[in-house]
């Protein structure tokens, strides 16, 4: 669309994006394009009837898949739905990872972009530091008693003391475990100080372990990957997820490797390179295809590419691609015979269960989510970030069947399940948001004092 079309200087269209009322903002920009419902469905793969409920908020527009894929068929930039501006997505590409094309046509007005961005960036660069080390049992010079926010341990010198591979280790291990006990503020604190301390032992690795020190580092690299893609902050995840890759293609391990092409993948899909991100991972799993006896771990890495390949083909409305995915990983599942957590994977039946509710969910099947979702009553997770995701996943289904109370409700859980989970995802915020503007009566209670704790100002 033209940056200088009338429709911009619009008050409607302000009001709707500074409201973050995206169905509206669909509405207005299809209008002003002049595009019937038809039309735009086929650009984005949605019936009409379905974009008319989501252009009249009847289903609410909360994921982030969903809204890329409203900026790429209105040619604006995704900063008008709340995410990542076009310029630090682009930045992407400088890692190998392309990014959509598109003009910033969101002129003077950053209002409505900037708070997911500007609380991921104090979350980030505000709270590193020697506390941070600590919490990893990393040794107090570690950081030369100097606080580093993430962007500057990713692009300036290393000015940390290397430590033994055996301590680094150990502090990879349990950076990796923090995150999947959903304590996303604890490994915000940590993140700095390992990055820095994990890049110094690698460079001055012992001769003849180096391939040891380079598979920590995308140990390292792979925990940070997993907290800014929780964060939304799409271009630091490309940016560790690429230095996963070259830290595992030296540490010759092979399912080091194939976990951080998982991870270039997700950020692929989620900057809207779609096809590429599952070739990326169809290409892995079949490099690990499993034959003769393989290891319980090997099992897991190529279950998991496979239900990410399910989730992916569902976020580009590939249905068809989705279910046979989803049905070998099941099968993978059933081979390796329980619930498990090798490799940070946490796959098993039951997480093969929880990608089924996250693919109907993106596909707007929201009863067949809920559906799943109840096999799992009753069943404990390998871990607690699986817990919280399921449940926040659950939250998105029942907001987007417009059932408020339900929604509620489960965010409720969530919080007392993983109170991270729900403070730190900006999903979570544009549900909150939806609910207060919903709930004008108080039927409610707690939705307030909630908003406040997950970050929305009622």
């Amino acid at each position: 669309m033209d940056p200088h079309h009338p429709v911009w200087t619009t008050s409607s269209l302000r009001e709707a994006i500074a409201h973050q009322q995206y169905g509206r903002v669909v509405r207005i920009l299809r209008q002003a394009e002049g595009l019937t419902l038809a039309e735009l469905g086929r650009r984005c793969g949605y019936s009409a009837s379905r974009l008319s409920r989501l252009e009249r908020d009847l289903a609410p527009l909360a994921d982030v898949g969903i809204l890329r894929r409203f900026a790429t068929a209105l040619n604006v930039s995704p900063t008008v739905f709340g995410l990542l501006p076009a310029e630090e997505e682009s930045a992407g590409a400088d890692e190998g990872l392309g990014t959509p094309s598109g003009p910033n046509v969101v002129p003077g007005d950053r209002g409505a972009t900037e708070e997911d961005p500007v609380r991921r960036r104090e979350l980030l660069a505000a709270s590193a530091g020697l506390a941070g080390a600590a919490t990893l049992g990393l040794p107090r010079n570690a950081l030369a008693d100097q606080c580093f926010d993430l962007d500057r341990v990713l692009y300036e010198p290393a000015r940390t003391a290397p430590v033994s591979l055996d301590r680094l280790e150990t502090a990879a291990r349990r950076a990796r475990d923090q995150f999947q006990a959903a304590h996303y503020d604890a490994l915000t604190q940590a993140l700095p100080a390992l990055v820095a301390t994990a890049t110094a032992t690698r460079e001055h690795a012992p001769h003849g372990q180096t391939e040891r020190a380079n598979a920590i580092l995308a140990d390292v690299y792979l925990a940070a990957n997993a907290l800014l893609l929780k964060h939304n902050d799409d271009r630091l995840a490309g940016v560790t997820a690429d230095r996963a890759v070259q830290a595992a293609a030296a540490g010759g391990d092979p399912l080091t490797l194939a976990d951080a092409r998982r991870a270039v993948a997700v950020v692929m899909r989620r900057t809207g390179q779609r096809a590429q991100a599952q070739r990326l991972l169809l290409a892995a799993a079949h490099e690990l295809q499993p034959t003769g006896d393989p290891s319980d771990e090997h099992l897991s890495m190529y279950g998991n590419l496979l239900q990410i390949a399910a989730y992916t083909a569902a976020v580009d409305g590939d249905r068809h691609s989705a279910r046979d995915y989803i049905a070998e990983a099941a099968d993978t599942a059933q081979r390796l015979g329980a619930d498990a957590n090798h490799r940070w994977t946490a796959f098993g039946p039951s997480n093969v269960t929880l990608y089924q509710v996250s693919i109907a969910q993106v596909l707007g099947d929201n009863g067949t989510a809920i559906e799943h979702a109840q096999r799992l009553r009753g069943v404990k997770l390998p871990t607690r970030e699986r817990e919280g995701r399921l449940g926040v996943d659950v939250a998105r289904a029942y907001h987007q069947w417009g059932k408020p109370d339900a929604c509620y409700r489960v965010l409720r859980r969530v919080e007392r399940i993983a109170p991270d989970e729900v403070r730190h995802r900006p999903p979570v915020r544009r549900m909150v948001q939806d609910l207060l503007r919903a709930d004008r009566r108080g039927s409610l209670p707690g939705l307030r004092a909630f908003a406040g704790r997950v970050g929305v100002r009622a």
